[in-house]
């Protein structure tokens, strides 16, 4: 099993990659993320370990642009023990998982292997609605022939509405599976993204595709 290892702590690197040759597996290490990236999309790796803080180029940046060359292959990210928000942002960017800094080498090595049992995944299906497509793969949106710059947070929003056309949607629903289960802030952000999307998403073009249903939730419909 090939593993690429992208952590620019040299020591770090250098004991992880003794421990993973240990186990077996055949090691490849960057130090950047532009090396990184480039060894991640040109090379065949069974599992990538990638961290967050990387010179040249951030691990996010890195995995966004893995995503968006079709490179499924599984992805763990290392990232900074006070960083509340960063396991969130890693998984809305394609991550498959990831481990807090600093970790236990027998956690990390558990870790993999349920990656490399998992496997990679097929490449997501773009979906469309209301003349919106949204492609996971290349991390785009398009109404028609226009691009539309989403951040990550307002992606993964509006790919779960999409992936739910039609249906009625609630705050908490919209909450548990775009923010996480443990999101303990108030709700109420579910509404402030919604107005973030619909002013990207519809206002420039005059359209009403994210219906909010009085008491309800959210509701992506399509032009009759």
């Amino acid at each position: 099993m090939r593993v690429l290892v992208v952590e620019d702590e040299e020591r770090l690197a250098a004991a992880v990659a003794a421990g993973l040759i240990d186990h077996g597996f055949v090691v490849e290490v960057a130090h950047d993320g532009i090396d990184g990236e480039w060894k991640a999309t040109e090379l065949d790796f069974d599992a990538i370990i990638l961290d967050v803080m990387l010179p040249g180029r951030s691990g996010y940046d890195v995995c966004r642009n893995i995503r968006a060359a079709g490179v499924w292959t599984p992805i763990l990210m290392l990232t900074a023990k006070d960083g509340e928000y960063d396991e969130a942002d890693a998984l809305d960017l394609g991550a498959d998982d990831y481990l807090r800094k600093p970790f236990s080498y027998v956690v990390l090595v558990a870790r993999l292997h349920a990656l490399l049992r998992r496997g990679a995944t097929e490449r997501p299906v773009a979906v469309e609605a209301g003349g919106l497509t949204l492609d996971p793969g290349k991390r785009s949106v398009h109404r028609g022939d226009d691009p539309i710059e989403l951040t990550p947070r307002e992606f993964s929003l509006l790919e779960y509405l999409l992936r739910n056309a039609e249906r009625t949607l609630s705050k908490h629903e919209l909450l548990d599976h775009v923010w996480g289960a443990d999101f303990d802030r108030d709700p109420n952000v579910v509404e402030v993204y919604v107005g973030y999307l619909r002013r990207k998403v519809d206002a420039p073009f005059g359209t009403d595709t994210i219906r909010t249903v009085r008491g309800h939730g959210y509701a992506i419909t399509a032009p009759t």
